[in-house]
């Protein structure tokens, strides 16, 4: 857990310093080495002290805008909060509990959806409901044939 430090000095360069100790030349890449693991964890591997998921998020968002990926920032952002949230994949009950936890997962994925996006992540979002993906289901990056279908690959 970060203390305040992870803001302090030029922190997109600490960020950018450590993905290029660890052997890669972004952090997208350093990302995708990594597929479904959350960003709290990422930002922890990077920086148990002084990188913050947001800042990995942040990081991100900027290099998808830059490489006209954002679609697929956002079917990734999904994935790693749904590692996070549901690690055992969809549930097999849908009671209170488990509608609960889907609403919360699903609700932070379109706080953290760009605008541009969030039309869009609503639709998906609304199939998903209508349409609950198989127990058990996790995907395993954002190619997942499912995510693809409910969000394919178009920038807006």
């Amino acid at each position: 857990m970060t203390d305040g430090r992870s803001w302090e000095g030029n922190w997109v360069a600490r960020l950018y310093e450590r993905v290029r100790e660890r052997g890669y030349d972004s952090l997208t890449a350093f990302a995708e080495a990594r597929p479904a693991v959350p960003l709290n964890l990422l930002a922890e591997e990077l920086g148990p002290d002084d990188i913050a998921g947001v800042q990995v998020f942040r990081g991100l968002l900027a290099e998808a805008e830059r490489g006209h990926r954002v679609t697929r920032f956002v079917r990734d952002v999904l994935v790693r909060e749904l590692a996070e949230s549901l690690p055992d994949g969809w549930p097999v009950v849908l009671d209170d509990a488990s509608r609960g936890e889907i609403a919360m997962v699903l609700g932070t994925w379109t706080a953290n959806t760009p605008e541009t996006h969030k039309e869009r992540v609503r639709q998906a979002r609304a199939a998903l409901r209508a349409t609950p993906p198989p127990p058990g289901w996790r995907p395993l990056g954002p190619d997942d044939e499912l995510l693809l279908t409910l969000l394919p690959d178009e920038e807006v």
